[in-house]
């Protein structure tokens, strides 16, 4: 009998789990195009896949030892008072602990991992146990309230300019979502919606009204909502947006303050309301979670203002403050965009958080409108401008990522602001999540990445399988099942760069376009598609064993900026289908930097080479120094620095 009753315990526990895991929330975005979610979604390619895996076995674990070594688990500890002493860190160091606990959610739910899940839960204990009563968690101080870390402001949000205290509870609310989305384990969400609630009882238009200086909070808020359907929390995000541009309350410093900088309107884009912003300025990281957030809460609210706006930043964004890689953010003293063409090389900043955010807002921008364009700016930025920010290894970073070198800048294994390790440990494994869409019953194929996925698109499941040889081939296979017997529309990217597009604008473009014919085919054959708005369409009623296959080809390019970009006059870059491509030291001792030449007549060869780097496409070119040739290989830019300091370029003189 005892036998029996602890059978049905048991059995009712994982029939509750189960429920648990089933019936999660999922509120409409108010996209007209649904992403196929990242849970849905299994990356099964050469490329990714040991990505994912290094960030899985190698970066995972390495962050979690690096947050433990420098205190950052101690402060929360220290703040349910288990351990004694003073706060150690920044104020905003509680985040890089939430970016760590996304970062597993998101490769938990891939790859169940008990020991690692296990850990989690435990660290997720103690980040309750340090939550307040009243469901304030700042542990900078509540660990010693009289005296918190510098910028936090002397009492609860009375220094919010600087004191990032909304944006650490933004990255909270990210990992709760993503930590219950992948596990079903509540208590790490219970913490944010506790935080939120009380946030909803201090905010607002008749309560205390001010705008947050590093914006987070409002995406964060947006994906509360999605997980809880509680509209409170999009109302407060969109009042948080509203706030900018108005009078606060938060003390201006004192301009002999390192601090200072806080006082700067443009810096946070507090200069003018978010629905009078038409240029990107100030700190980019914080300009593209703003971005972000608007794009949410437009979606949702169906605010026009927030949409236009974003659409004439990102204008002029791509038009004249961003990088072949990707990559935005000028200014090394701000981490800020700087003017129009103001784009240096060596002393490009383009921190990959930045880049990172970048992918954010132009998702949210495509899944508004169903345009490649941001496609194909997002596939820029995944294959140079954010994966140069971590090493093959695993665990060595890049905070800024320039251009250029002359040899003095190298990866790190740590940052004393690690903002940049831990949004790559978030962002890798979540990158199931923007391969695949759907807009009714259509079925969208934006990134090619080999990976496979069941999903529901306007009542018809299909299945769906893609092979493909990215970034080194352009050839994709695609096995499509539909379990109903009828059409499906199956809309497929063309490449911006396949079209003979460098870019969205003229800021960057190819010198020559060889127009290269598409080969497409199904089951062997030649059959009827036609082309709309840079995709491909195919409508007809799938079966299981269709097989579709695509090669894009992938000539090389060699890509030239605007005259008005007076840092790159006279200078051609070299891209080989998505990969930008530079020359480093380390390929070519003996060769003075600061003298080659690229010669455009000169037949450019391509070789994969699978024992260099971990498997790269390299192309070996003959330039010129001081009269004489000399023999040249580039990598691709993504690849460089992994071998000790060297000298390197993106953009090369030419003859």
């Amino acid at each position: 009998m005892k036998r029996r009753i602890l059978y049905l315990i048991a059995t009712a526990f994982v029939i509750s789990v189960i429920f648990i895991r089933c019936s999660k929330p999922d509120q409409s975005s108010g996209y007209p195009v649904t992403p196929v979610s990242f849970e849905n979604v299994r990356i099964e390619d050469t490329f990714w896949s040991e990505r994912i895996k290094t960030n899985r076995e190698v970066t995972i674990p390495f962050a979690l030892q690096k947050i433990s070594e420098t205190g950052r688990m101690d402060n929360f500890l220290k703040a349910s008072g288990k351990m004694e002493g003073k706060h150690e860190g920044k104020r905003y160091n509680d985040t890089d602990v939430f970016k760590v606990l996304e970062g597993i959610a998101y490769s938990l739910q891939v790859y169940p991992d008990p020991e690692l899940e296990c850990y989690a839960d435990s660290l997720i204990m103690e980040i309750a146990a340090a939550q307040e009563e009243d469901g304030y968690l700042f542990t900078g101080r509540t660990i010693d309230p009289q005296n918190p870390p510098i910028g936090s402001g002397a009492e609860r949000w009375s220094q919010l300019n600087s004191s990032h205290e909304l944006y650490n509870a933004g990255h909270l609310y990210e990992a709760a979502v993503a930590y219950f989305k992948a596990t079903g384990n509540r208590e790490l969400l219970d913490v944010a919606i506790k935080n939120a609630d009380f946030l909803l009882e201090v905010f607002g238009p008749d309560k205390r009204r001010d705008a947050p200086g590093h914006q987070e909070i409002e995406l964060a808020l947006v994906k509360l909502y999605g997980v809880t359907g509680k509209e409170e929390y999009i109302d407060l995000a969109k009042f948080f947006l509203d706030q900018r541009g108005l009078e606060h309350s938060s003390p201006p410093y004192p301009d002999s303050s390192p601090f200072s900088i806080y006082n700067g309107k443009e810096y946070m884009q507090d200069h003018k309301p978010v629905t009078e912003q038409d240029e990107a300025c100030g700190h980019a990281v914080r300009a593209v979670y703003m971005y972000t957030g608007m794009a949410d809460v437009a979606a949702l609210t169906g605010e026009a203002a927030y949409q236009n706006a974003i659409s004439s930043i990102w204008n002029d964004v791509v038009s004249y403050k961003i990088y072949l890689t990707g990559g935005v953010g000028a200014r090394h003293t701000t981490e800020a965009f700087g003017d129009k063409y103001e784009l240096p090389n060596k002393e490009a900043y383009t921190e990959t958080c930045a880049s990172i955010g970048n992918i954010f807002w132009n998702f949210r921008m495509f899944l508004n409108s169903g345009s490649a364009q941001f496609q194909d700016l997002m596939e820029k930025i995944l294959y140079n401008g954010m994966l140069s920010g971590i090493s093959l290894s695993g665990d060595r970073f890049f905070y800024q990522n320039p251009l250029e070198s002359d040899g003095g800048y190298t990866r790190s294994p740590w940052f004393e602001v690690s903002c940049c390790p831990g949004n790559i440990v978030r962002f890798l494994p979540s990158l199931p999540g923007y391969i695949y869409a759907y807009q009714g019953s259509d079925l969208l194929i934006n990134q090619f990445i080999s990976s496979s996925t069941n999903i529901n698109a306007g009542g018809n499941k299909l299945e769906v399988k893609m092979t493909s040889g990215f970034p080194w081939d352009g050839k994709i296979k695609l096995n499509i099942g539909s379990k109903k017997k009828s059409p499906v529309t199956v809309r497929i990217r063309i490449p911006g760069w396949f079209k003979g597009f460098a870019h969205p604008t003229s800021l960057y473009a190819f010198t020559y376009c060889t127009n290269t014919p598409i080969i497409v085919k199904l089951n062997g054959e030649d059959f009827d598609y036609k082309f709309e708005n840079q995709y491909l369409v195919i409508e007809k009623v799938w079966e299981f064993d269709d097989s579709l296959e695509i090669d894009w080809g992938m000539d090389l390019k060699m890509v030239r900026s605007a005259d008005s970009l007076l840092e790159n006059v006279g200078k051609l870059a070299l891209q080989r289908g998505p990969i930008i491509y530079c020359i480093e030291e380390a390929d070519n001792p003996g060769v003075d930097f600061d003298k080659i030449q690229l010669v455009p007549s000169e037949p450019v060869n391509y070789e994969f080479d699978a024992d260099l780097l971990g498997g790269i496409g390299t192309l070996r070119f003959t330039g010129m120094q001081d009269g004489e040739k000399v023999y040249l290989t580039a990598i691709p830019y993504y690849a460089w620095s992994n071998r000790g300091a060297g000298k390197m370029k993106v953009w090369i003189d030419a003859m």
